[in-house]
């Protein structure tokens, strides 16, 4: 199978992980891990109940609302599919050459996803997503980027999860619920086989 994708590039925007400075805010369009734990249940035979569906969703209509509220204030972009959200932030520190602090009482996860991922020994920072993205914007406009994010349904759980630093470079911490902080490293092997 191939595919092909035809457009133009939006000019109200350009997306650079070089544009990405210490101080810049870290937002997540919605919660996470809901289509990777979704998937494990209904393939892994693994008898546990919970009302998890896929987050599979087209994302434009979230984008655009972002772009119309925020244009030059958004540095940089991109899908948390494969790996999760900790993947793709470990790729932005190791391209920017900055530190990332993930708040982790930020981040919002379903509570059933929370559990199911606490009961399979799984951090929902490394779940797949399909309708979900990880967006950097300038600190002064990390308000109205959530709440553009949030006016539109698959936006409505949007939230600044952290910020980007300068140090260490290349390396993604998380700010735990315990007041301590620990590496979040990028993803090594897969919890879910491949599917597409």
């Amino acid at each position: 199978m191939t595919t092909t994708g035809v457009g133009i590039i939006d000019p109200r925007v350009t997306l650079d992980a070089g544009s990405v400075r210490p101080g810049d805010r870290v937002i997540v369009s919605g919660p996470i891990g809901d289509h990777g734990v979704a998937i494990m249940l209904a393939r892994g035979g693994l008898d546990i109940e919970a009302d998890v569906s896929s987050d599979t969703a087209p994302l434009w209509p979230a984008v655009d609302a972002l772009v119309a509220a925020c244009g030059p204030s958004i540095r940089w972009m991109r899908d948390a599919t494969r790996g999760g959200v900790a993947t793709v932030l470990n790729e932005l520190a190791l391209a920017a050459e900055v530190s990332i602090m993930v708040d982790e009482q930020s981040v919002p996860v379903q509570p059933a996803v929370a559990a199911a991922c606490e009961l399979l020994g799984i951090d929902p920072l490394y779940v797949a997503n399909e309708g979900r993205f990880v967006v950097v914007v300038a600190p002064d406009q990390a308000s109205a980027a959530v709440a553009a994010l949030q006016s539109v349904a698959v936006g409505a759980g949007a939230a600044v999860i952290g910020d980007v630093g300068s140090d260490p470079p290349g390396r993604v911490l998380g700010r735990t619920t315990f007041g301590g902080h620990r590496m979040i490293d990028m993803l090594v092997g897969d919890p879910l086989p491949r599917i597409c």
